[in-house]
């Protein structure tokens, strides 16, 4: 399926001086200059060698000043900016600068893009590029970062520093290529699907070879009436014309409606460290601080990131999808649909998704969701167990879906309580720590079996293991043909 493009729109300015006085000694002219204290050493002797050292400064400064009149103005410089890929959470994206030199003399750039946390991570500083920009010819370089946090943003000026081949003068310049950037969820290469869509193939292949009679309401074929067949079912219009009872045959619906649902709710709000991070505190029972982590990521980037994959392998399995994303009211909410630009749409939505402050409104989302969708579906709800004294509300408001639709209910992991309840105690404290994680971890258990019990397929899982699992969820649905 060919997605339209994410890219961010191509950027152009001419440069602008940063400040009124727009230039400088560089290191080299000022090296010179303090290499004129050099005759200071044979004017302790001598005393008129002592003047050769101002003589020699006048010398290097004329140089410099000539230096810099070469240089051109601002306004003869061009910068741009454009993305070869998408910004997309955890994936590196290449960024391209361009700077045209409308002047005559070579200049040495010092580009420094000012970027967003947001794309570039945290670092002290953003990084210095260099490149040489011969007179009218566009010159180029690249460079990748690695966005961590969806949504959208704004990036900044371009910063550039000048200088000619012989460097005792830099002029300072701006261009203006401000810009609102979105970041996506991550999104998986057509390799990492490669193996999800082979077996959808495969899939469809039984289903089309086994045609599987009775259990749809998608018409099949036209055959003679037989005794305890539904009056219901019978084609009058075929049977005037052939004067004999014809019954329609029905084949289970190829294309099914399948609904992603997001709790944007506060306990998705917590992050989440990969597992293959160290952790210095598992072995002495003691929880690591995870919102401390440079790469950790909430759980509804993790959310985002499988919604993402999920609709991708549906959509190329022939079903439609919708969305439902909700806080303490509904944030985002797209009908079932196909095509690219359909998923395009649904990308653009979990971008912005957001994880409120306060407790979601379960039970209002159950509602809406009744109600956007009458028919059975498969409903894949993504959402945390609060730990309560009284059932959950999400819990009830799963029960309530389980009456109409098939539900895929996946509650994200704790991995730090489970490191709790695992770790072997070494005093009173951590034994009544590690009590407490295993009641929580017990009672997460329970709800979720009553659930299953009720009919849910049920999953709790850690949130690096989501996508995944949710995609060999869905293919064993559809193989099963349990919509």
């Amino acid at each position: 399926m060919n997605l339209p493009s994410l890219h961010p729109d191509p950027m152009r300015a001419v440069c602008e001086r940063r400040r009124v006085l727009a230039f400088g000694l560089t290191p080299r002219a000022i090296g010179l200059l303090l290499v004129g204290f050099v005759w200071l050493i044979p004017g302790f002797w001598v005393g008129r060698l002592a003047y050769a050292m101002l003589g020699w400064d006048a010398l290097v400064l004329l140089a410099a000043v000539l230096d810099g009149l070469r240089l051109p103005n601002a306004g003869q410089l061009t910068a741009g900016r454009s993305w070869s890929n998408a910004p997309a959470l955890d994936n590196q994206t290449e960024i391209e600068l361009t700077v045209e030199n409308m002047g005559r003399t070579i200049v040495d750039c010092r580009l420094v893009d000012d970027l967003p946390m947001a794309l570039t991570g945290v670092q002290a500083q953003p990084p210095t590029h260099r490149l040489t920009a011969f007179p009218r010819v566009p010159a180029k370089l690249r460079y990748t970062v690695t966005p961590q946090e969806r949504g959208d943003t704004e990036t900044g000026w371009l910063f550039v520093r000048y200088r000619s081949p012989l460097g005792l003068t830099e002029r300072w310049a701006k261009a203006r290529l401000v810009q609102p950037v979105r970041v996506y969820p991550a999104l998986r290469t057509g390799e990492e699907q490669q193996i999800f869509l082979a077996r959808s193939r495969q899939i469809d292949l039984q289903l089309r070879q086994a045609r599987q009679r009775g259990l749809g309401r998608d018409f099949e074929s036209l055959r003679e009436y037989r005794e305890g067949d539904d009056l219901r079912d019978i084609c009058w219009t075929a049977t005037a014309r052939r004067g004999t009872p014809i019954t329609r045959q029905y084949q289970i619906e190829r294309s099914q409606a399948v609904w992603i649902v997001l709790d944007c709710g506060r306990l998705m709000r917590s992050r989440v460290t990969p597992t293959h991070d160290p952790v210095a505190a598992l072995g002495k029972g003691i929880a690591p601080e995870f919102s401390n982590a440079v790469n950790t990521h909430s759980k509804l980037d993790f959310a985002c990131t499988t919604a993402v994959a999920l609709a991708q392998l549906a959509l190329f399995s022939g079903d439609r999808v919708g969305l439902l994303a909700y806080g303490q009211g509904i944030q985002q909410r797209l009908l079932p649909g196909r095509g690219a630009t359909h998923l395009r749409q649904l990308i653009e939505a979990l971008a912005v998704a957001r994880a409120e402050e306060g407790e979601a409104d379960h039970l209002r989302a159950t509602a809406i969701l009744n109600r956007l969708q009458p028919r059975r579906s498969l409903i894949l709800w993504i959402t945390d167990l609060a730990e309560t004294a009284m059932r959950p509300e999400v819990i009830d408001g799963a029960m309530q879906l389980l009456r109409r639709h098939v539900l895929l209910f996946v509650a994200m992991g704790q991995p730090e309580i489970d490191m709790i309840a695992q770790a072997r105690p070494a005093n009173l404290a951590q034994m009544f720590r590690a009590a407490a994680a295993q009641e929580m971890a017990g009672r997460r258990e329970l709800l979720l079996a009553r659930l299953h019990e009720q009919g849910a397929l049920t999953m709790d899982i850690h949130p690096e293991f989501l996508t995944s699992s949710v995609l060999n969820h869905y293919l064993t649905v559809k193989e099963r043909a349990m919509v």
